[in-house]
């Protein structure tokens, strides 16, 4: 799978065709139509107490994928972007994964393994990108034993998919896409592939969760599943009672480098679309708006005077992006792109990401009280930048500018900032001491964060940030909002009057 994640003895045997992959496995080398589906079983199993209609129906159709790789040493460094994305999330949440040691190869190619399957009888094949990724060949071998070369078509890293095609002698067997919206939590469902390179396996299990977000990307929105699933999996399908792929099984979570019941499928519904992306140009360039963002909580709504949370909170604007150019501003809400609403931070990465660069569209903003529209015209996804992602850029600090929030504020004097390392470019109150009975604390605010704003109003120093304060308490308002800045990092909070 993309990302094997361990929590405790934690070798997190990551990635694609790079040799410690989760979803596909590695070993050293020396020098026309679709399938008609099989009928619902309507239980745990047939009628006959077998899922073999099932399988007899899709295990033709799914392929082992072989990849070789110019590699003297693959190491940790040579992870795939998901890789490195899946160790960061759980690092986050500390679970730390060591890094896997460099393996040295007595060759200088080495070679990885993975699954996929087939959507076309004419040999359009789709698998995960992490199992093609940094391959200088690549190999599909049939369920009957085939060895074909493969041609790449397209890959997308940040869904994790890539599309490839073999010519055959003849029709391939296909297997059809399913509804995933239609899963529901404890509904069965079958993963299909080729785990350690012993050959196709089935596996069977439940949905165990819906819309796992493990901040891979926009388009995280993982089917969780219980059925085991190892190394070599990757890119092969998950099925329903149906016989119809609902998923393409792509990470697992392991404490000892095994399936122990915690595996993640990227729905097809989303796929689906992709692939269909990938068929026709080989790539997919999705939309940037170059924006941070963070979820607006009751507090941060009550706040900046909004009847109900919801939307995605700007902490900062990248220069020269789009959202830049369209007056996006630090502490705006945005609650709309074009007629799509927004509810999370989520849903407006998923929105930007799909996306054209060039395309024209309007974004609503919750600023200074009332809602105004600004014209986007929808930047591209460079490299270099970051999507727009649901991400809070450092601890959800926070702090007030009155005692009665449970914080010491002090000026930035020269000593300060040297202690700090500041710029003079950032101005503010620093945070003297924090009490930790008060609200401030509870939010997370720390000796040494740096107030920029509040309720979106630039301060200078402490008796700024007590002015404002004030003021907002005079507003009736419920809570205040702050800008905080640390490490770097900036990040709203906001801070309950109620709970000071």
């Amino acid at each position: 799978m993309s990302h094997i994640l361990s929590k405790h003895r934690a070798a997190a045997l990551v990635g694609a065709a790079v040799i410690a992959g989760a979803a596909c496995l590695p070993f050293a080398v020396n020098s026309s139509s679709a399938f008609a589906a099989p009928s619902d079983t309507g239980g745990i199993l047939a009628a006959s107490g077998s899922f073999a209609s099932i399988v007899d129906a899709d295990k033709p159709a799914v392929v082992t994928i072989t990849t070789t790789m110019k590699a003297t040493d693959v190491s940790a460094d040579q992870q795939s972007p998901m890789d490195e994305q899946f160790r960061q999330f759980f690092e986050d949440q500390g679970i730390p994964l060591p890094h896997p040691a460099p393996q040295h190869r007595g060759s200088e190619h080495a070679m990885a393994l993975g699954s996929g399957f087939i959507i076309s009888s004419d040999g359009v094949i789709v698998t995960n990108n992490h199992v093609i990724d940094n391959a200088v060949d690549i190999k599909v071998t049939l369920d009957d034993g085939t060895e074909l070369p493969a041609k790449l078509i397209g890959t997308d890293p940040k869904s994790d998919i890539a599309v490839l095609k073999i010519q055959a002698p003849k029709p391939l067997q296909t297997i059809t896409w399913g509804d995933s919206d239609k899963l529901k939590l404890g509904d069965q469902i079958l993963a299909i592939g080729n785990p350690f390179g012993i050959g196709t396996t089935v596996t069977a299990g439940i949905v165990s969760a819906r819309g796992r977000d493990l901040h891979s990307g926009p388009y995280d929105d993982f089917i969780q599943i219980d059925a085991p699933i190892n190394h070599g999996n990757s890119g092969g399908p998950l099925v329903d009672r149906q016989g119809n792929v609902v998923g393409i099984n792509t990470a697992i979570y392991s404490p000892n480098g095994g399936s122990v019941g915690v595996g993640f499928a990227i729905p097809s519904d989303e796929a689906k679309a992709i692939v269909a992306k990938l068929q026709k140009d080989g790539s997919i360039d999705h939309g940037y708006l170059g924006v941070q963002i963070q979820p607006v909580t009751k507090d941060v709504a009550d706040a900046v005077g909004l009847a109900k949370t919801g939307g995605a909170l700007v902490t900062a604007v990248t220069a020269d992006t789009a959202a830049a150019r369209a007056g996006l501003k630090s502490g705006d809400i945005i609650t709309a792109v074009g007629s799509e609403t927004v509810k999370t931070p989520k849903d407006l990465s998923r929105l930007v990401a799909d996306l054209s660069p060039g395309a024209k569209e309007s974004v609503s903003v919750w600023r200074d009280g009332k809602t105004i529209d600004l014209a986007v015209t929808v930047g591209g996804n460079e490299n270099t930048q970051k999507q727009a992602a649901a991400e809070s850029s450092g601890s959800e600090s926070q702090g007030a500018g009155q005692p009665s929030l449970g914080i010491g504020l002090a000026d930035l004097t020269p000593d300060v900032r040297q202690q700090l390392d500041l710029p003079r470019s950032v101005s503010g109150a620093v945070v003297a001491k924090v009490n930790p009975d008060k609200a401030a604390a509870a939010a997370g605010i720390q000796s040494g964060d740096v107030i920029v704003s509040v309720n979106d109003k630039s301060v200078h120093n402490a008796r700024d940030v007590k002015a404002a304060v004030a003021e907002a308490g005079k507003a009736g308002r419920k809570s205040v909002l702050l800008l905080i800045e640390r490490d770097g990092n900036k990040t709203f909070v906001a801070v309950p009057f109620a709970a000071s």
